[in-house]
């Protein structure tokens, strides 16, 4: 799910003197029609986080009875999606075929590669009650060997996510390596995303990675004595061993990994090629992508 991506106007950044801590994202609430995301990548000062280069941290919402998450049919190429909820369901359909129920602690991966139309909405029985959507979704760009690679999609239950306990806080290694534990979800170069859960008072000492950033999904966190207040992005020194403490009970996300160079964006296109854009621009409104098996009569048409 997604919006035009220049990255403009959605967040207010704070450079930071604080030692482990470069830049300090706050994002401002985005509405994508009806539903609202808080879009930490990219933006101006920030356009990625090793391959990662889109982050919302979307809702909670709440729906009544009858009302629900309905994304049309859209196109993606040249990156791989990651949704990841922490509650309520989507229901994900795309151009291969696929059909999978998101829950939340699942780790959905969908690779565009050479090009991939997908849908977003949500089950009959789900929209009969009222109920709420709350997670993440992220982008990580793919590398520019794998970037026309066959599109594909990986679906990993909350059960094939391994944890660990560091110092009595619960982590999950979503992607990549951590801790001396892998994750098994596909990756393409060094990837590293992962969640933890510290009570007020606790501390964690985050692993290394070429490029890192912390969100705080929940609660609070100190780095060297720079507050991260709920729901800001702090980009990480590198090369730096950085531990974070929780002021309350707090949720975090920590991304990096490899940067791979500039990317192109626009809508939902990412690639390393400005000309690659221009021709999936062009391939979309003339509806050469492939169509959504069961649900082939919306799109969402390419913004003007």
């Amino acid at each position: 799910m997604s919006d035009v991506l220049s990255g403009q106007g959605l967040c207010d950044t704070l450079l930071s003197p604080c030692s482990g801590i470069e830049l300090i994202v706050t994002p401002k609430e985005k509405d994508i029609g009806g539903f609202y995301v808080r879009r930490c990548l990219p933006v101006a000062k920030l356009r990625s986080v090793g391959p990662w280069i889109f982050f919302d941290h979307m809702g909670p919402v709440e729906f009544n009875a009858g009302q629900g998450l309905d994304v049309r049919p859209h196109p993606h190429i040249n990156l791989a999606t990651v949704t990841y909820l922490f509650e309520g369901e989507i229901l994900h359909r795309d151009s291969l075929g696929s059909l999978q129920a998101i829950k939340p602690g699942d780790i959905n991966l969908m690779v565009a590669g050479a090009g991939i139309v997908h849908s977003e909405r949500e089950r009959p029985e789900v929209r009969e009650t009222a109920h709420r959507l709350h997670g993440l979704q992220l982008w990580h760009a793919l590398p520019e060997a794998f970037e026309e690679t066959p599109p594909a999609f990986y679906h990993y239950g909350v059960e094939a996510i391994p944890s660990v306990a560091i110092d009595e806080v619960p982590v999950r290694v979503m992607m990549g390596r951590a801790y001396g534990v892998v994750s098994p979800v596909k990756t393409f170069c060094d990837t590293l995303y992962l969640e933890a859960f510290l009570k007020a008072g606790q501390s964690l000492t985050l692993p290394l990675a070429p490029e890192r950033a912390v969100y705080v999904a929940k609660g609070g966190l100190t780095i060297n004595g720079k507050d991260v207040p709920q729901c800001s992005l702090a980009l990480l020194t590198p090369d730096c061993q950085i531990k974070v403490t929780a002021s309350s009970e707090t949720r975090l996300a920590l991304i990096g990994g490899e940067p791979l160079g500039e990317r192109f964006m626009f809508w939902n296109f990412a690639s390393s090629r400005k000309e690659r854009i221009e021709q999936a621009m062009a391939d979309w409104k003339a509806q050469r992508f492939a169509k959504v098996p069961g649900d082939e009569q919306e799109f969402i048409p390419l913004p003007e």
